[in-house]
């Protein structure tokens, strides 16, 4: 980073479905100056998530989309060096929503929390300690309820999401089966996360091997992607089965809304739940979620890959790069 100068990547336009490099543009900008309250942050790990197409796209979402022009939106893991808040110091470790930029000027209510975890890596605060693990250990254990014995069936069960709830649901004492795209990525999800099965919906005859792998039915489905991939998982829900939806991966659009099979007979049958679930409406329970994921962690009973890109200048087609399956793990860029 230069001293005068903050990058920043900037949303150029607005894209139609995954945005692409070419939506995006690196641009120098002067650094911040503070205001009285303000924070000023050094970003060192800046987070791609899936849910990031929703925040650029014109068709409507659970936020705001970002405006043409501005900095693009994203969790951040920095240190700050500059404070006019007597809550925040320099050299405190933090992470929340600093944009896409080397350095941020922010307001405190943009700052998720402070970084206490001094012997786990920073970039795990944008991962399995952050949003990602945090909506695995409540979108599991709270919408998908599992008891032990039942079996828990996972899309994008190799990504930083899907791989931290089959582990949760294997300490919960659960069957766990991964769904994951390619051989390398089911072998991830057996070798490095512990699943008892992965198929690999690439692969011909994937509805047969999903079906083997869920011989007593399934109890509880981690739902990714929507789209074909649930449309097989839902033909094996057994009575009371519960379904948490956590991401529509496999959809490119939502406008007009894609048609398929319909869900509503087999929730009827099956006296099946179906549910949603955004991270953001445990806010509150944060801390006690965190506490757990980080024992765990420590103990070595969950394990986490990261994908690191590094530098800024990988931003820009670092989304599209999730939908094409190039990571291994939770993708992060690194500010040098």
């Amino acid at each position: 980073m230069k001293n005068d100068v903050n990058r920043q990547v900037r949303l150029k336009a607005r894209p139609d479905g995954i945005p692409q490099a070419e939506h995006f543009e690196l641009v120098e900008a002067p650094l911040p100056t503070l205001a009285e309250g303000e924070v000023l942050v050094r970003n060192s790990f800046l987070s791609v998530e899936p849910a990031m197409r929703g925040w650029v796209s014109a068709v409507a979402n659970y936020s705001e989309p970002v405006a043409i022009g501005a900095v693009m939106r994203s969790l951040a893991a920095g240190t700050v060096i500059e404070s006019r808040h007597p809550d925040w110091r320099p050299g405190d470790r933090v992470t929340g929503l600093f944009g896409w930029q080397e350095v941020a000027a922010v307001k405190p209510a943009a700052i998720q929390r402070k970084i206490e975890d001094d012997d786990l890596p920073l970039s795990t605060a944008l991962g399995v300690l952050g949003l990602n693990g945090l909506t695995a250990y409540f979108g599991l254990l709270d919408a998908g309820q599992p008891k032990k014995g039942e079996t828990v069936v996972v899309s994008t069960a190799a990504g930083a999401v899907g791989s931290c709830v089959g582990q949760i649901a294997r300490i919960e004492g659960c069957r766990t089966v991964g769904i994951a795209g390619g051989p390398t990525k089911a072998a991830l999800c057996r070798e490095a996360f512990g699943f008892d099965a992965a198929v690999d919906y690439k692969a011909p005859g994937f509805e047969v091997a999903l079906a083997a792998s869920c011989p007593g039915g399934i109890d509880v489905y981690f739902d990714n992607t929507s789209g074909a991939i649930s449309d097989a998982v839902l033909r094996h829900l057994n009575v009371g089965a519960r379904v948490v939806v956590c991401g529509t991966a496999s959809i490119a659009s939502w406008d007009p809304i894609p048609l398929g099979p319909r869900v509503e007979r087999h929730l009827l049958v099956k006296r099946a739940r179906m549910q949603g679930i955004l991270v953001f409406d445990y806010a509150d329970r944060y801390p006690q979620g965190l506490a757990k994921l980080a024992g765990w962690v420590r103990e070595g009973r969950i394990r986490y890959r990261e994908d690191i890109l590094v530098g800024i200048e990988q931003a820009p087609d670092a989304i599209a790069g999730l939908y094409r399956g190039d990571n291994l793990g939770k993708r992060l860029i690194r500010i040098d």
